[in-house]
């Protein structure tokens, strides 16, 4: 068995690690949260906005792509070191313009910095999990979303009371980036590790020689059904932050008040999902885990197509947010098991899907919703989410090849 003991360096580099993805989960909610404040300042046309919205996960897409090309040359952490305060400048700049081409190109900025973001912050949980010898990356998206939720009710408060957007951002970004940065001191990566403790390379250079897997090649056709799943996720989750409040205001009749409970409930219940769902993923390994997470998914959105009224509705989008919490880490999570000697390439093109998924996710049940119905409409992601379990034996852990030329699965002692 592995001894899976961290040392005190890869400790100092999964709570740096926490500390980005929760500035990443802030940020983020801070800009989504506060759209129509920026359709009114720089006055954007209904018709204009899915436009400017649109090109966000577009170019996000191009800069994880970039980011695959750019960490054969420079390690995934110092490129979340310096695009992440990219990030957050663009957000301020964003919040602060008047003319409508300072919007585009702050959202473009936003959207090149955040892909490449994605990107690396995620190959870094993956490195730091092979190096751990067990399941983490739940923990990192617990981060994200602890910092998605005081992102959102910073930026509640700051609409509640009339807070410019200028005013808000801008003391944020300076609490934000110093932080950031000085939580980047302690990042953990290829080649990152010196003196006593072992580098990250060689922990996973050894699991690499034990599984016999250290190709450097990323196979499409291997990686296409995580992609898959990426792509199902992100559909259920860009459809319950974009319609859960009108589809309760809508269809089940609530107050506007009520209306806006649905996807702070999701967020919560995602944050306690992933807390804990590590645990899960030790005890009963991750196709299990995924399973569970799947069948509440497509759970959750049968109650919500069916809900008689407000509460029940409520009680479906929580069901959501328990099921589909654990998708996404496990996903990535799977991705550099299946190329260890390659995640940070499969990391990169994996994450492309977590845009296309928010890119079809919201227009596909708009479409559905107005051409049919919304109750039918939610049944669609339902779908999409219960293919996932046809995909689920795609996260088992990668199978070791032994001298006697069978291969049997590689288990970790997690202690």
């Amino acid at each position: 068995m592995t001894d899976t003991r961290p040392t005190p360096r890869l400790r100092r580099g999964r709570a740096s690690l926490a500390v980005s993805f929760f500035v990443q989960g802030a940020v983020f909610a801070l800009l989504v949260t506060r759209i129509p404040a920026l359709q009114d300042r720089y006055g954007v046309s209904d018709g204009l906005l899915p436009a400017f919205l649109a090109a966000v996960p577009v170019l996000a897409g191009v800069g994880s792509v970039a980011t695959e090309h750019l960490v054969k040359r420079v390690r995934p952490g110092l490129v979340l070191r310096w695009v992440q305060p990219v990030v957050s400048v663009a957000l301020l700049a964003a919040g602060s313009g008047s003319a409508l081409w300072q919007l585009a190109l702050a959202l473009a900025v936003f959207g090149l910095s955040v892909g490449a973001l994605d990107a690396s912050m995620n190959m870094l949980g993956v490195t730091l999990q092979h190096a751990y010898g067990r399941s983490i990356m739940l923990g990192f998206h617990a981060a994200y979303s602890l910092g998605g939720i005081v992102g959102a009710s910073l930026a509640w408060a700051g609409a509640h009371w009339d807070v410019a957007l200028p005013v808000l951002y801008a003391p944020l970004v300076a609490t934000l980036v110093p932080v950031a940065l000085f939580a980047s001191r302690w990042y953990m990566d290829h080649g990152a590790g010196k003196g006593t403790d072992k580098s990250v390379d060689q922990v996973v250079g050894e699991s690499d020689q034990a599984s016999g897997s250290g190709s450097g090649a990323v196979s499409m056709k291997l990686l296409l059904p995580l992609c898959l799943v990426m792509s199902f996720a992100y559909i259920g989750d860009s459809t319950v932050s974009n319609w859960s409040a009108k589809y309760l205001q809508d269809v089940l009749h609530s107050s506007e008040q009520l209306a806006t409970v649905p996807y702070n409930v999701y967020m919560v219940t995602a944050l306690l999902g992933r807390t804990f769902g590590d645990l899960g993923v030790r005890r009963f390994g991750a196709v299990a885990v995924v399973r569970a997470g799947t069948l509440l998914a497509a759970g959750g959105f049968a109650i919500v197509a069916a809900a008689p009224g407000a509460w029940v509705g409520m009680a479906g989008f929580t069901l959501l947010g328990l099921g589909l919490c654990v998708l996404v880490p496990q996903t990535f999570a799977a991705a550099g098991r299946l190329f260890p000697g390659a995640s940070d390439a499969a990391i990169a093109r994996l994450n492309i899907f977590n845009y296309v998924g928010f890119l079809i996710g919201s227009p596909l049940v708009g479409a559905l919703g107005g051409a049919w119905n919304y109750r039918g409409a939610m049944l669609v992601p339902m779908v999409l989410v219960l293919a996932t379990l046809w995909y689920a034996r795609s996260f088992a852990p990668t199978p070791a090849r032994y001298g006697d030329g069978h291969e049997r699965s590689r288990t970790v002692d997690v202690g």
